[in-house]
């Protein structure tokens, strides 16, 4: 029987699951993967969330826009070397049970669960916002409040919020490439609308929005980058495809890197498009912000109608994105023995874990209906800075530990990247007001007593580390760092394999 710390820092293999394990699909592409990466990013941050960030920042927040990017592109590097060196299902989670342990993994696997459990009612409260937009250009009447908005706003339960997850769920129930080929379609649109959007914007530009340029200083830009550093959630749903992927070493790393290229090159042109085009003391609280901008711009409510039409889709895209992750994830968790093994059990026709994504469906259709955009937001911040916290610390860690492991990309520069992504993480985390840290460490110190009286016990490695024939034998636990012979003896044995 291990002690209770070996069962704290027993680590999993970094080699795929085996042949007796439950597995899903690999059914997806390169262009999928990307398009995963942007359909999972690409809107949260724009179509709505401005409304929040700009009365912290001003207009300033394009360069919130810059800060979050930057860090988010420092850790998206971090992500493309793990998830071509453990191309698994489980993104974060998986990552830290490989290099840092299982007590780790299983306060990741709480941040990853609050970041897209909570991410998806967001994004779901915000494609509630445009459906009202559009009722009103196309028909001149809108959903009551009572039936459109959280309680604390005025309403009863947020209709649409609970109708935009029902309908994702159903689509991933269908299989994972009939549902990454609908995003692909309907990332193609929203980057379309988005472009549309600048090009209106820019014809009302007004230089003057810009003089108060940073009203709240160095802390209201960084302030506003941790309001909306959780629209980069889609970077980290990439690596949840992982044993989905076709060729998954090559292929995760370079979707990684492409989905930020195009998300940071969108988002800083469509914020600065917007400021430009409005002043930033009307971006308050402002429902349907962008389509809003155009109608005032235009004087008629077609681009708005266009805007809105395209920020349905896109929303869509996302909160499908979102869903998907989250499931991805507690399937991992549940394949280790985490958590109970409902949430592993995959349909044979679909190769889909039916159950996992209809009680994930209930979970956030109850939080979209009830709570609010802002707290729901800044929530999903916290989630996402820890996981890329942790992803970047295990780069350095894997390292060092297996340094002859084969990898998809390396990262350049040494420890520069991950050290620097690791500081902008908790640089922005610090900026968070106290009650979301607060409520974050509620929540993770819960999780954590469910491990201790579920997963310590139910885990996949309690029947103690494999035999000295198994494959990556050296690196099951943390006890007791390999040594040199050891790792070369694990690598000869996976060029072995591979012949």
């Amino acid at each position: 029987m291990p002690t209770i710390a070996q069962q704290l820092l027993r680590r999993k293999p970094t080699t795929p699951p085996g042949a007796g394990e439950v597995q899903l699909k690999r059914s997806i592409g390169l262009f999928s993967l990307t398009m995963i990466g942007v359909g999972g990013t690409l809107g949260t941050g724009i179509f709505f969330i401005l409304s929040q960030a700009v009365p912290v920042a001003g207009p300033a927040v394009i360069w919130s826009f810059v800060i979050g990017g930057v860090v988010a592109g420092l850790t998206a590097l971090c992500y493309a070397e793990m998830a071509g060196a453990v191309p698994v299902s489980g993104s974060t989670y998986s990552y830290a049970y490989a290099t840092l342990g299982e007590g780790t993994a299983m306060a990741v696997g709480a941040c990853l669960l609050l970041e897209y459990g909570v991410s998806t009612a967001a994004v779901a409260v915000g494609w509630s916002q445009y459906v009202n937009q559009l009722l009103q250009n196309l028909v001149g009447w809108q959903l009551p409040v009572q039936l459109s908005q959280a309680p604390e706003q005025g309403g009863i339960v947020n209709v649409p919020a609970v109708i935009v997850i029902v309908l994702c769920s159903l689509l991933l129930l269908r299989g994972a490439r009939e549902s990454t080929t609908v995003n692909s379609i309907m990332v193609v649109i929203k980057i379309a609308v988005v472009v549309f959007f600048c090009a209106v914007a820019l014809t009302g530009w007004n230089s003057d929005h810009f003089h108060n340029f940073a009203p709240a200083g160095f802390a209201g830009i960084v302030g506003g980058a941790g309001i909306i550093f959780f629209s980069f959630v889609g970077l980290d749903a990439v690596s949840t495809a992982g044993e989905e992927a076709k060729n998954p070493k090559r292929n995760l790393p370079l979707a990684i890197i492409f989905a930020l290229l195009i998300i940071i090159v969108l988002y800083v042109g469509t914020s600065l498009a917007a400021l430009g085009a409005q002043a930033p003391a009307k971006f308050e609280n402002q429902d349907a912000g962008l389509a809003a901008i155009l109608q005032n711009i235009i004087g008629s409510s077609w681009p708005g109608t266009v805007v809105a039409i395209g920020a349905i889709i896109s929303i869509f895209s996302v909160t499908l994105v979102v869903l998907y992750g989250q499931t991805r994830i507690l399937f991992a968790m549940s394949r280790d023995g985490m958590i109970p093994p409902v949430f592993a059990k995959v349909n044979p026709r679909s190769m889909t874990p039916v159950r996992n994504t209809v009680i994930v469906m209930v979970a956030t259709s109850i939080l979209a209906a009830v709570i609010p955009i802002d707290f729901l937001a800044e929530m999903t911040s916290i989630g996402t800075l820890v996981a890329f916290l942790v992803v970047s610390l295990g780069v350095i860690i894997l390292r060092v530990r297996e340094p002859e492991l084969e990898r998809g990309f390396r990262l350049p520069f040494g420890w520069t990247i991950p050290i620097l992504s690791i500081a902008g993480c908790i640089a922005i985390i610090t900026q968070l007001r106290l009650i979301t840290i607060v409520v974050f460490l509620i929540w993770t110190a819960a999780f954590l007593v469910f491990y201790w009286f579920y997963g310590r016990t139910h885990s996949a490695l309690q029947a103690g580390p494999p035999s000295a024939d198994a494959e990556e034998a050296p690196y099951t636990s943390n006890f007791g760092r390999p040594s040199r012979s050891e790792i070369r003896e694990a690598a000869e044995r996976r060029k072995a394999n591979r012949r």
